[in-house]
């Protein structure tokens, strides 16, 4: 889509002036911590780039208001190195770069909000180099230090620490299934057939780099075998987010042209935990 037809769509073009006055509208506001998820292409023609949309974003949150994204690591071995051949699995593990929150790109399958994001000033990236998020604000460190190595969207990750703090979660755009939060779900939740999956990754310890393996519920794939509750090429995470629409939980509207969402984080994960162990329990004891 060229630019002319994202500023029809839009009603015109998209500024930074007209971004804070519909998040406003949306519901966002001064002293909210806000994970976002964007997809660009969807909210217009952003004058300015994602400059000016993180900047939107940080004026509607305030100096009182922290921003958070998820990031991941763009560049990181596949889980199924251990699979390679022995030959190109000792090459790769020899020279691979170590994740490094400063350096290390984020994922682009997550747009390029996340990676404008890291290198905004002041802004503080998790150490987890699967499962790294980034903030800017006065939380930002209460949100990102320390990210436990082990069970990385479990009970003290970034996204448990946001519903504690009783964070909020945007979709500016992102479909549904970006609600990453529901992973923290998952990590909670108690239900038949729950799925881990164990890696290495190389990271810096201690001033030295070294490869450490890692255990997390499998977000690649499925952390639980939805197939009896959602239909099939449907990610889970649409279904239970659209559920949770239907129940009342969260705001919508539009933000420049991209149709927006906005849900409480504890909301967010109460209802998703209770879903999973509902659902798939049923399942179960359907068989």
């Amino acid at each position: 889509m060229d630019e002319k037809e994202l500023i029809e769509r839009a009603g015109g073009p998209v500024t930074r002036g007209r971004l804070v006055r519909d998040l406003r509208a949306l519901g966002v506001c001064g002293g909210d911590t806000v994970m976002v998820h964007t997809r660009m292409s969807a909210v217009g023609y952003v004058v300015g780039g994602t400059q000016t949309l993180i900047g939107a974003l940080l004026d509607t949150v305030g100096d009182a208001g922290t921003l958070m994204a998820y990031c991941g690591w763009n560049d990181a071995p596949p889980y199924d190195l251990a699979d390679w051949p022995l030959g190109w699995r000792e090459a790769a593990r020899a020279e691979w770069p170590a994740y490094d929150p400063l350096f290390s790109e984020a994922d682009h399958s997550v747009g390029r909000v996340p990676e404008a994001l890291r290198h905004w000033p002041g802004a503080v990236r998790s150490r987890h180099p699967d499962a790294s998020f980034v903030a800017v604000g006065p939380a930002a460190h209460r949100l990102m230090d320390d990210h436990p190595w082990e069970d990385p969207h479990g009970p003290d990750s970034p996204l448990a620490r946001l519903a504690r703090d009783g964070g909020r979660v945007l979709l500016l755009g992102a479909p549904l299934d970006a609600l990453t939060l529901l992973h923290h779900a998952e990590a909670l939740a108690e239900a038949p057939g729950k799925r881990y999956v164990e890696y290495e990754q190389p990271v810096i310890v201690d001033g030295r780099r070294e490869w450490r393996r890692f255990r997390d519920i499998d977000t690649e794939n499925e952390a639980f075998p939805y197939g009896r509750v959602v239909p099939e090429g449907v990610w889970p995470f649409t279904v239970i987010a659209e559920d949770m629409l239907v129940a009342g939980i969260g705001r919508t509207g539009r933000v420049g042209a991209a149709p927006s969402h906005l849900f409480e984080a504890p909301d967010v994960v109460q209802f998703g935990v209770e879903w999973i162990e509902g659902r798939l329990g049923e399942a179960a004891d359907d068989r």
